[in-house]
């Protein structure tokens, strides 16, 4: 069943309202990270030696600040029964999105979509009793999104992401990290264009491509935990009328994230992917699009072949089925 976001609430008026309070500002602590290793994932991680910090509080704060979280799934359960396995004690992953940011980045940036909405991965390392969290950094979201580092609206959503952190773990710190990021210039994004044929109706062609999109996922083992309509949910309430249709879906695979997982908990600040599907108004084409998996590989230094190898796999699938689509 189709999820709707809703109840979006505005990032700048969070900051203020925690910054305006009695109490002090919540903050994330820094760590310095040299010039050449600019990561394009961040973990944030706290001491939770009395359990309580759980996946649900994590929501909690998220949305408490203007972040929005449409699905935070429990991976166990499913990994399981389908691999009788798991590797932490709690493994999830999660959508989280500020709609006033995302509306505004989407007009600058179309191709946005494809961090919409963003994503995060949240696992327990009980042998030190921590909870983590991973998210996409800046340069991070920058490069994917290839949208320059010093966008007031992306410094903005980072900045709220930190402060989200901060919150739901108190007392947490920032993980200093390692990894190279071997193609800084390349964003890996996947795209696709379909040409409408003359006096074809968007709406239609949209549903049409759903129902088509859904039914070719599903039967190979893609789950959709998460759709939005973003031009009903965004930009129809902002009376902004550039689009036909504006929609993104999550996408995920428990035979990717799973053995992905067991060394590199952290890529769930790529996954579930998001991937978007948009029409402007006076054009004849629609535009498709999703981060490649290539950025899973060269920003977390993934080099075991039993990751990339599903990772690769199941890009090929969904590029095959949305070529056929589209052609």
């Amino acid at each position: 069943m189709k999820k709707v976001y809703s109840s979006f609430f505005a990032a700048l008026l969070a900051v203020v309202m925690l910054g305006c309070s009695s109490a002090a500002p919540v903050v994330a602590k820094k760590v310095e990270i040299p010039a050449n290793k600019v990561q394009s994932v961040q973990i944030y991680f706290a001491d939770n030696t009395d359990g309580k910090i759980t996946p649900e509080s994590i929501s909690a704060a998220f949305d408490s600040v203007g972040l929005t979280v449409p699905g935070n799934n429990n991976m166990n359960g499913p990994f399981k029964l389908r691999f009788n396995n798991t590797y932490y004690n709690t493994y999830n992953l999660g959508m989280f999105i500020n709609g006033d940011l995302t509306f505004k980045l989407i007009k600058k940036y179309p191709n946005f979509g494809a961090l919409a909405p963003l994503t995060m991965s949240i696992w327990s390392d009980d042998t030190k009793h921590t909870m983590n969290i991973s998210t996409l950094t800046i340069d991070g979201m920058a490069r994917a999104g290839n949208i320059p580092v010093t966008d007031p609206d992306l410094i903005a959503y980072a900045e709220l992401v930190k402060v989200a952190l901060a919150k739901a773990l108190p007392n947490g710190a920032f993980k200093p990290l390692d990894f190279t990021l071997k193609s800084p210039a390349e964003s890996f994004a996947i795209t696709f264009e379909a040409t409408l044929e003359e006096g074809a109706d968007a709406t239609e062609y949209r549903e049409n491509f759903e129902s088509e999109f859904e039914g070719e996922l599903e039967p190979i083992g893609f789950l959709l935990p998460n759709y939005t309509n973003l031009k009903e949910e965004l930009f129809d309430k902002a009376g902004y009328d550039e689009y036909d249709f504006y929609v993104t879906y999550s996408i995920c695979k428990f035979d990717v994230i799973y053995p992905v997982s067991r060394l590199h908990p952290e890529a769930g600040a790529y996954a579930p992917c998001s991937f978007y599907a948009y029409k402007k108004k006076g054009e004849n084409k629609a535009h498709m699009g999703f981060l490649g998996v290539d950025n899973w590989i060269t920003t977390l230094d993934i080099e075991d072949e039993d990751s990339i190898k599903p990772l690769r796999e199941a890009q090929g699938m969904i590029e095959k089925i949305v070529k056929e689509m589209t052609e």
